[in-house]
């Protein structure tokens, strides 16, 4: 649950907002003793670290790897990231792997695809992309970045600032951008490598400890939670056309029935989704479509434990321009996540005098034979309100 703030003025100021976290934090931990740590290049190592692996249901992982920009990959120019090294530890051992010597990492999908076995990331994205052009597709994670971020705020959420609040330790980043890509390696960078895997199993325990409610909700199957087939590109952030313009074609196609089935399908999403990131697109994807009637639903995200939903649901129902949505967004401007304070304080600050528009398009078939979709703003005739930009944007596109 978020934190209180020790209240400031009533009238919190709007011209200004606080930087930084405001709540209250939890006890720091004792700093992890430092385990033994394993570098990891012939095969025969890689097996026995499997096995070693294998014998804990938690694994932290960190993957170092050099962006190649104009370099030559099998006589194709390339761009993508390099894997250089992946440290893999658990409790008392750490596994730094030269991802650049062994060229088959194989062996560890028994650790990375076993359902049974949580891995930890800290900032998922790239680790996972850079795994997977290996081979290796992660079954069951938590990103804890992600997590700080619900409970902190995104400038809170880095995995430096996170040991400092839960361990009081400054973490070394000098070595950040090094080549990781040259052999041999100096011990220092070795040993700087392991650490990150370390801390993140380390962070693991901490917020396992005080926050479980933001680990419980960032599990990676939250990320697969079923929703109507044409709201998931939305949540995926993959969706190729606006919002208005997905929904009119779906509904030429017979996916969507009317524009009741679109409160019913974001409504039964709404009442489903857990994962903070699917249900903050969800709650823009509401405002895209000026689906008022479910502001009633998005109100109580106003308490939502998790940051990026209280921020979603102040911006929803502030384009939504519900009536009473300034008095309930109000008192977020003391909220603990600076992420929110800024949301709230964008919203009072926006003029309420505007109406919510119908963002529905619809399809115009000309005497040619060729079709556009227009938004809203049609009149009688079927012509385009020329003060809708939106509208004179679809005009263009034709199917």
């Amino acid at each position: 649950m978020k934190d209180k703030v020790p209240r400031a003025e009533a009238n919190a100021d709007l011209e200004q907002v606080q930087q930084g976290y405001l709540g209250i934090t939890s006890p720091p931990g004792r700093s992890p003793e430092k385990g033994q740590r394993a570098w990891v290049d012939r095969p025969e190592q890689l097996l026995h670290a499997v096995d070693v692996l294998k014998t804990s249901n938690v694994v932290a992982i960190d993957a170092e790897f050099t962006q190649l920009r104009g370099a030559i990959q099998a006589s194709v120019s390339t761009s993508a990231p390099r894997l250089a090294l992946l440290q893999l530890a658990i409790d008392n051992q750490c596994f730094v792997v030269d991802a650049l010597r062994l060229h088959d990492l194989s062996p560890l999908t028994a650790v990375v695809e076993d359902p049974a076995i949580f891995i930890l990331l800290h900032g998922a994205g790239a680790d996972l992309r850079v795994m997977a052009e290996r081979g290796l597709n992660v079954a069951h994670y938590f990103d804890l970045e992600a997590t700080c971020r619900s409970i902190f705020g995104q400038h809170e959420s880095s995995l430096a600032a996170m040991l400092q609040r839960a361990f009081h330790i400054r973490l070394d980043k000098s070595l950040q951008r090094t080549d990781w890509t040259r052999r041999p390696l100096p011990p220092a960078m070795v040993a700087y490598a392991a650490r990150d895997a370390e801390m993140t199993l380390a962070l693991y325990y901490w917020l396992n400890e005080y926050y479980p409610w933001a680990l419980k909700i960032h599990e990676s199957t939250n990320l697969h939670e079923p929703v109507a087939a044409w709201i998931e590109p939305f949540l995926q952030g993959a969706s190729p056309i606006p919002a208005d313009v997905a929904v009119a074609e779906a509904i030429d196609q017979g996916i969507i029935v009317n524009q009741d089935q679109l409160l019913v399908d974001c409504r039964a999403a709404l009442a489903t989704l857990t994962h903070p990131m699917r249900r903050s697109r969800l709650l823009r994807l509401i405002a895209d479509l000026s689906l008022v009637e479910l502001s009633s639903e998005i109100e109580p995200l106003l308490s939502a434990p998790a940051a990026e939903e209280r921020a979603g649901a102040i911006r929803a129902l502030n384009r939504l321009n519900v009536e009473r949505g300034k008095d309930l967004i109000r008192p977020l401007l003391l909220d603990p996540v600076q992420d929110v304070r800024k949301a709230a304080q964008t919203a009072l600050r926006t003029p309420s005098n505007k109406e919510p528009q119908d963002n529905l398009a619809t399809r115009i078939k000309s005497a040619d034979g060729t079709r556009s979709w227009t938004v809203g703003g049609s009149n009688e005739t079927g012509t385009l309100d020329e003060s809708d930009w939106k509208a004179r944007l679809r005009s263009i596109i034709s199917e």
